[in-house]
């Protein structure tokens, strides 16, 4: 009985790790993370819209695909306006708790209730979309035959992701890490490549677009021109998805708190503004 116990027990810690005491100094010398640690653990949730959340912005233009222009400039411009109102909560509430200590503090506990239930359920649907968009992008590439698997691999997936988060947050960066590098590097040098050999039409794109821009809008009015970019806008709302990771975990970052959190906002914000 007692050598069945100690082979679960060891069974138990080769899948999650060593049990840890929650109130010894050194546990959360364990967990606290640096920015750019921070950043992976926290801002992978944020970057990975910007893998359909700008492509449904793009597909709901229609043919007036240059008020594209405009849609990249807004959609930054907002990420760093909400980058910059989750500062404030990160300054006023430095131990976590994002938008449910916000609610639950200046409005109420039933307010506060209400956050909390639309965070637990904006998490499940962004793994759900996460997952789902990114093998979408794999199979995109693989054979007609192998469709029938995705469904098989997302739930692989999702499970493997489970798994990863009951080790704990630094185990599952440490795994992690490489994948997210490899995202922001490879999108990186794309963006950088694409921008850098089409360089020279980027006066003659800018004029175009205003010229279009008048033209749709001498056609069918000012009104419809802004609807229309209005709802390609709100359509790529994924987009803003998992800004707020950060100030809902100030407390598992390194002190100064605060700092770490400012810090890695700026990180979250750049790298999101730019791929998306």
């Amino acid at each position: 009985m007692a050598q069945k116990s100690s082979f679960l027990k060891q069974v138990k810690e080769l899948l999650f790790g060593p049990a840890r005491d929650p109130f010894a100094p050194e546990t959360r010398q364990h967990i606290a993370l640096m920015a750019f640690f921070a950043w992976v653990g926290l801002g992978a949730d944020g970057l990975s819209s910007s893998a359909y959340g700008p492509e449904e912005a793009f597909k709901a233009l229609g043919t007036h695909v240059h008020l594209s222009l405009y849609l990249a400039i807004a959609t930054a411009f907002t990420v760093f306006l909400i980058s910059t109102a989750y500062n404030q909560v990160i300054e006023l509430f430095p131990t976590g708790g994002g938008g449910y200590k916000v609610a639950t503090q200046l409005i109420g506990p039933h307010a506060g209730l209400i956050s909390g239930a639309a965070l637990i359920v904006d998490y499940v649907l962004t793994i759900a979309i996460s997952v789902a968009s990114g093998v979408d992008a794999v199979f995109s590439s693989l054979p007609t035959a192998w469709q029938s698997h995705k469904l098989t691999v997302e739930l692989f997936l999702t499970l493997f992701l489970m798994f990863l988060n009951l080790r704990g947050m630094k185990e599952s960066i440490k795994i992690l890490t490489p994948i997210f590098m490899g995202f922001v590097i490879t999108h990186v040098l794309i963006i950088v490549y694409g921008v850098a050999i089409r360089g020279n039409e980027i006066p003659a794109i800018v004029h175009q677009t205003l010229h279009e821009t008048s033209s749709l809008a001498g056609q069918m009015g000012w009104v419809f021109a802004a609807s229309l970019f209005l709802r390609a806008y709100s359509m790529g709302g994924g987009t803003y998805t998992g800004i707020e990771a950060v100030s809902n975990n100030v407390n598992v970052l390194q002190e100064p708190r605060v700092h770490t959190g400012k810090l890695t906002m700026f990180y979250m914000a750049t790298s999101l503004a730019f791929t998306a």
